[in-house]
């Protein structure tokens, strides 16, 4: 298991079109992918749009981004450069 964190730096934070990118990506790997806000515990399945979307994460919210299962590393590395680069939206 390979945990990570990360903080919405995008203005709209984890909108429709961000969590569908997000969504996407994460069902690219095996691992199963948790989402779990630091400031509230609440924690989402980063496979499911409605999931992700529940947790309502607006610019400067910090998830922690927890992976487990054979492609682990691949999974947090590409989640985290996905929220490195704003969603591609900036």
């Amino acid at each position: 298991m390979l945990e990570a964190t990360v903080r919405l730096t995008n203005t709209l934070g984890l909108h429709a079109r961000a969590a569908a990118q997000l969504v996407r990506l994460a069902n690219r790997f095996k691992s199963s992918i948790i989402l779990k806000r630091h400031d509230n515990a609440v924690t989402a399945n980063a496979k499911s749009i409605l999931s992700v979307l529940s947790i309502a994460a607006s610019f400067g919210v910090e998830l922690q981004v927890i992976a487990d299962g054979d492609d682990e590393a691949e999974a947090i590395a590409q989640i985290e450069k996905l929220f490195t680069d704003k969603f591609g939206e900036e």
